[in-house]
């Protein structure tokens, strides 16, 4: 099957389980989300977990049937063979299942199979821990969502969505198709809001894909690394970044390491790491307020051992969020610290919701950085050149300790759900380069309508401009410009392009003759002007003369 077929057959399998969310009442809500995610996550996990079985079947040489039904123990050995993928027994497949139908209590065989999976001891790798060590399981029960007289229907409506004769993931593996990151965006794209204690945006493939090709190529050499986002969200970032870091004799170069507040986010950045191979860094992944209680150090849950440092961070942190509940006990737990070096935002007297927490996560990102990390924070565009407070004390540092190495100015609306300007921060802490380069690029894309907003896109030929560009370190005129860090720090450190750009005033050499010509001309319109303006005085004069106050 080609491509786009089966990515329509996908498209068309979420569509329909949102239609069938409208008619249960759940339309529009929590519920519809979880429902809608488990089911997509619960089909492409048995489809991959059968595809796999079949080819084990194909080497041992044992039907498929027999070793799923576990007879003579072959799938616990099929276990041993394929330990990637989440495990499932005969009666949680789709295969079987689906052969229940009919049966009065299908709603509760198929809720039971998914707490089946969810329980499995083979399957701890692929639950989320939260900071405290609770874990959240793959599943839960979905038909508890509908009410009792609706819950066989709904539960048999959705196998009816997910049955291999409309369509097979398998074919995406025997492929090799790589388009997930299109897939899962369709998937969550009703979902992925401004919500929420953090405001969980999804960040465009094509800003994911700029950072992550930078952040790569201003390495010497590509190595396995440990990689993380504090603010991971959906995981678009991290996702294209260990992409991009690529493979090494079959083995993920990329190490993933990511922490997040939101428990809906955490659920979709699961379901991307498995979507995208990268299940064997799940239990990396930590739902928690990465400010107050970060999650990752050198010792695992040791405190004591220091915070984790790492190669490459990457991240697109909230900007303005409300955190005034954990902003004194920050301060205080890591006071005795360098990681807030700069100092913790105040609480203001009103509109507590635009607390600048993003000042936070950049210095968190410094302070998790290790001496040859590198880095790219999505920041504000008024980041860039704002003159005091913590804004120009965290610019300064980058500034001094030589760890700037480009900004890139987006532009505007690059963001379908937010209309801040956006800037994207490089650094490198591997030396001082003595510069940086800035580029503008706010003046590239097109602008597209996304449901009620309004989406600047840029081009393929817009994106390798721009990455060409900053890897190539060169001035281009009123696109980039390469400055020193001294002339940065004389200017108050502002990282905005525009006030490094070179001041052009065209001009054309002319002789005396033809500026004379020019000038004779000049003075011929004017006089041709001005002759015109003198009759418009005359009429308006006689037309205000013919006006006269009547009486009557």
């Amino acid at each position: 099957m080609a491509f786009h077929d089966l990515e329509k057959k996908i498209h068309q399998m979420v569509d329909d389980l949102q239609g069938l969310c409208s008619t249960v009442g759940l339309s529009n809500t929590a519920n519809e989300e979880v429902v809608v995610t488990s089911v997509f996550l619960y089909k492409f996990l048995n489809d991959k977990f059968m595809y796999s079985l079949g080819k084990f079947s194909e080497e041992i040489d044992v039907p498929v049937d027999s070793i799923l039904k576990n007879e003579d123990d072959m799938l616990d050995a099929f276990y041993d063979y394929n330990s990637k993928d989440v495990a499932f027994t005969y009666e949680d497949t789709i295969q079987y299942l689906i052969n229940h139908l009919e049966q009065k209590d299908f709603y509760q065989q198929f809720d039971d199979a998914l707490v089946r999976i969810s329980k499995n001891a083979k399957n701890d790798a692929f639950a989320v821990e939260t900071a405290d060590g609770e874990k959240t399981e793959l599943f839960e029960p979905l038909t508890v969502m509908v009410e009792g007289a609706q819950r066989n229907n709904f539960a048999k409506a959705i196998f009816g969505i997910i049955a291999q004769e409309k369509f097979d993931f398998s074919e995406a593996f025997e492929g090799g198709f790589d388009f997930y990151s299109a897939i899962f965006e369709y998937l969550i794209k009703n979902y992925n809001v401004a919500s929420g204690t953090y405001a969980e945006y999804f960040t465009p493939q094509t800003v994911s894909s700029i950072i992550a090709k930078i952040l790569v190529g201003m390495s010497n050499k590509i190595e396995a690394a440990e990689i993380y986002d504090p603010a991971a969200g959906s995981g678009s970032l991290i996702l294209h970044l260990a992409h991009e870091l690529g493979q090494e004799s079959g083995m993920n170069r990329a190490i993933v390491y990511t922490q997040d507040i939101s428990k809906k986010s955490t659920r979709f950045l699961r379901l991307n790491m498995m979507l995208n191979g990268k299940s064997e860094s799940l239990g990396n992944i930590i739902r928690g307020d990465t400010l107050e209680s970060p999650a990752h150090y050198n010792v695992e849950h040791e405190p004591d051992s220091g915070l984790k440092k790492f190669s490459y961070i990457t991240t697109n942190p909230p900007f303005k969020t409300d955190f005034s509940a954990t902003r004194d006990r920050i301060e205080q737990k890591w006071q005795d610290t360098r990681r807030f070096f700069a100092g913790v935002p105040k609480i203001p007297n009103a509109k507590k919701e635009s607390m600048a927490i993003y000042l936070m996560f950049i210095q968190h990102v410094l302070y998790s950085m290790k001496e040859d990390g590198k880095a790219a924070i999505v920041v504000p565009t008024g980041f860039l050149t704002a003159k005091s407070g913590i804004e120009f004390a965290i610019r300064s540092k980058m500034v001094e300790e030589g760890m700037l190495k480009g900004v890139i100015s987006m532009p505007s609306n690059i963001f379908a759900n937010t209309g801040t300007n956006v800037s994207v921060l490089f650094l490198d802490k591997a030396g001082d380069f003595g510069d940086a380069i800035l580029i503008d690029a706010s003046k590239l894309g097109s602008k597209v309508k996304e449901g009620k907003n309004q989406k600047t896109v840029l081009s393929d030929n817009e994106v390798k401009r721009i990455i060409d560009t900053f890897l190539a370190h060169e001035n281009v005129d009123d696109f980039a410009v390469v400055v020193s860090h001294e002339d940065i720090a004389a200017k108050n450190c502002s990282f905005s392009a525009g006030q490094y750009f070179e001041v052009k005033i065209e001009y054309i050499d002319i002789t005396a003759e033809e500026f004379q010509a020019k000038m004779e001309g000049y003075k011929a319109s004017l006089r041709g002007r001005f002759a015109k303006g003198h009759e418009l005085e005359k009429q308006i004069m006689n037309q205000l003369c013919g006006v006269y106050f009547n009486e009557n």
